[in-house]
């Protein structure tokens, strides 16, 4: 009798020492997902820095690592939704173990008094325990299967995001009030005006204003 209580303090102590890790392990995960939120906000900032010095390509870099970023921020939260699951089966097992551990001592005290054992009872509540650990047992088979991930990029989905941050970044500036007076125009005469010049400056000028109304959706 004292082996069994003793026995099954060890049993509880351990379920609770196991639910205390998985509980600290949760919170780290939690760290780090925040920490990784962070990380890919700052890197769209930068985005944004190297669009206004018109680096299109250093842009880019930055948002292929917010991308990176995102992607270990949904693994860690499925690592996150497991741990949960984890510790629901295993506060549901402890439970279950107690009920088991409960109905084995009522079977004891019928025994005592009936003084007489029924062979079907028993064989039906095998039955019952052994299909029960079977479903757990797929149930942690399922939940410890490894994930895959991806790390391909769309350059086109790339640009294109790149163009709604330009564009955003557009609209900030245009809600901004002026802070000088616009210079006066100069008069130039046709034949001194450049042409080839200008027209250059107007395209730059006008795929900048387009990559940065992309920017405002």
């Amino acid at each position: 009798m004292f082996s069994r209580l003793f026995g099954k303090t060890k049993q509880e102590t351990s379920a609770i020492a196991t639910l205390d890790k998985l509980n600290e392990t949760l919170e780290m995960l939690e760290k780090k997902e925040k920490v990784l939120i962070n990380k890919a906000s700052q890197e769209v900032e930068k985005a944004k820095e190297f669009t206004r010095a018109k680096n299109k390509r250093a842009a880019i870099q930055c948002l292929k690592r917010k991308r990176l970023y995102e992607q270990q921020i949904e693994q860690l939260g499925n690592f996150q939704l497991r741990i949960h699951d984890q510790m629901i089966m295993l506060e549901g097992a402890k439970a279950t173990t107690e009920t088991v551990d409960a109905l084995r001592t009522g079977a004891a005290a019928m025994k005592a008094m009936q003084k007489a054992t029924n062979i079907d009872d028993v064989d039906k509540t095998m039955d019952e325990i052994n299909e029960q650990t079977e479903n757990m047992k797929q149930i942690q088979e399922a939940l410890s299967a490894p994930l895959g991930a991806a790390a391909d990029f769309d350059e086109d989905e790339l640009e294109a995001e790149l163009e709604e941050l330009e564009g955003a970044e557009l609209e900030e500036q245009l809600l901004q009030p002026a802070t000088t007076a616009p210079a006066a125009p100069v008069h130039v005469p046709v034949g001194l005006r450049p042409t080839r010049p200008a027209q250059k400056q107007t395209a730059e000028e006008d795929e900048l204003a387009a990559l940065q109304a992309e920017m405002a959706l």
